[in-house]
């Protein structure tokens, strides 16, 4: 444990994508940082998105055209960065006379082409849907769609890549850790951390505190910090479904329903698709945001006006829900409230500053991460340089950030690994897959085998690298195995960290690997 005498330049409240991500910006720049998370990184909103990385096409309609621009240049600076996790994904449009016009959808697409600095994603067209396979699994009568390219991301991993490479760089990430409550004293902020597995509390002294606790940001400052500030959170909840694949293609569909919201349908896993999202506002504890029936139900007729085989209810094998802590800017329909996102600064004369961040969206976390920490800097009187948009997250540095390649690669290297499993590990991991397999001449080697593809090797991994301490973090979170696998598989994966965490408790540190594999056990 650090020495709790010791000052840090910033505490960051919050491990999902923009506390993760202004703990990389900032450490890279020189600045001293502790990270706490009260629960898993991602555990919230950050692993409960569409998981895209997107211009966002609708936000044009609301005249969001700095956000819109500033989205679409990160979607490439992201896709270099982590190819792995991150990668193009083509939209189909099908066009309904009922909703916008044509003419409006063409010059949405022209803006949406043309915003941004695009080089590596094709631009978009029309597409004939009476011939193109995109039409074959739709409702007869659409005869016409668009196309066009956004991104793909493995949301929840982006967050663990952001927050691995800050502790590389000397951050200091405490995961199930709670600030319980922050005060200003003698020019610096003093913040009692407390251990949700143990209940063991710690002091830490900052001189900036970051507040990137997101639905809970007005929570952290008027019940931990006491601080009063005039910006407002409006919290809004987004439900997802998951069904069994509706069909066949790397595309993706958006459609517009008959409220005028859109609904995507995107390939998801290999086995299922992702239908979402809703937009509704929400004001019970963010901890404990579930779906809905009638949010079910809203997106099962959203999609079955558009596919020829009906969604129904019983089809929906998984669901997840976040609360999107959004910018209150008094729009009156909560899908029309910003997703830009605002940075306020409480910074008396002569005290600690403290920044709190409301709104945003995944797609411009890196753009956000910059710019608070520009301002952190400015506080601080802290220098440094711009650098995230050039360096690659952890795993990504792939030649040319061509997956493909990678992959081929790894095969060559390793062709005792059943194909499926290479593509699983190469997409997770990028160049990183190299520390999971280490001198690895077969799958004897990887450890115990708990099924479907996964072996000890990977869960050590997970665990040593990735911040990972229970089974739902691991199949959730740093994957979504839980998809994939049997109620068996899973319990013994659980099994295993908490046997692991209880070894780790019991010794007041990590344990050998060898020892720690001992405890495993068979399935």
């Amino acid at each position: 444990m650090a020495n709790e005498s010791a000052v840090t330049d910033l505490l960051i409240v919050g491990g999902g994508v923009n506390g993760a991500g202004i703990a990389r910006d900032a450490v890279g720049r020189g600045m001293s940082v502790v990270l706490c998370e009260q629960g898993d990184l991602a555990g919230a909103t950050s692993s409960a998105s569409t998981k895209l990385i997107h211009g966002g096409l609708r936000y044009l309609e609301y005249y969001e055209f700095r956000l819109v621009r500033e989205a679409l240049q990160e979607r490439e600076v992201l896709l270099r960065a982590a190819p792995h996790i991150i990668w193009p994904l083509r939209f189909v449009l099908p066009h309904d006379s009922s909703m916008r016009p044509a003419w409006m959808v063409r010059i949405g697409l022209f803006l949406y082409d043309h915003l941004g600095k695009r080089k590596l994603l094709p631009g978009s067209h029309g597409v004939d849907l009476t011939s193109a396979p995109a039409g074959k699994p739709l409702a007869g009568g659409f005869t016409k769609a668009f196309e066009y390219s956004d991104c793909w991301v493995e949301d929840s991993r982006l967050v663990v890549l952001n927050a691995m490479d800050a502790k590389a760089r000397g951050a200091e990430i405490l995961t199930r850790t709670r600030c319980e409550k922050a005060e200003r004293k003698g020019g610096l902020w003093e913040a009692t951390l407390v251990d949700t597995h143990t209940g063991a509390t710690r002091t830490v002294r900052a001189r900036a505190l970051v507040n990137a606790a997101g639905p809970w940001v007005r929570e952290m400052i008027a019940k931990r910090t006491g601080v009063t500030v005039d910006k407002s959170v409006r919290l809004v909840k987004g439900s997802h479904i998951v069904v069994p694949k509706m069909f066949d293609g790397d595309h993706a569909y958006i459609f517009q329903n008959d409220d005028r919201r859109i609904v995507f349908a995107i390939p998801y896993e290999r086995e299922f698709t992702l239908i979402g999202t809703t937009d509704l506002d929400y004001s019970g504890d963010p901890g404990a945001v579930a779906i809905s029936p009638e949010e079910i139900a809203y997106m099962c007729r959203a999609v079955s006006r558009y596919f020829a085989k009906p969604v129904r209810e019983s089809d929906v094998v998984w669901t997840y829900s976040g609360v999107r802590p959004l910018f209150d800017d008094a729009s009156g329909n909560a899908s029309a409230v910003t997703r830009d996102y605002v940075l306020e600064m409480d910074e008396p004369a002569g005290d600690a500053p403290m920044l709190s961040i409301f709104g945003g969206k995944i797609t411009t976390f890196r753009r956000l991460a910059e710019e608070a920490t520009e301002k952190l800097g400015k506080a601080l009187g802290k220098g440094g340089i711009t650098w995230t948009a050039d360096v690659a997250l952890p795993g990504g540095d792939i030649a040319n950030a061509d997956f493909a390649g990678f992959l081929a690669g790894l095969k060559r290297s390793r062709p005792w690994l059943p194909d499926a499993l290479a593509l699983r590990l190469a997409r997770a991991y990028g160049t990183r897959v190299e520390r999971l397999l280490g001198d690895a001449k077969g799958l004897a080697d990887l450890g115990i085998d708990f099924g479907g593809g996964v072996y000890e090797a990977e869960l050590d991994y997970a665990a040593r690298e990735e911040f990972a301490m229970t089974g739902d973090d691991f199949l959730w979170r740093r994957s979504k195995l839980g998809l994939h696998l049997d109620a068996n598989v899973r319990e013994a994966i659980g099994g295993w960290f908490d046997r692991r965490r209880e070894a780790t408790a019991n010794r007041g540190t990590g344990g050998d690997t060898a020892t720690l594999r001992s405890m495993g056990g068979m399935r």
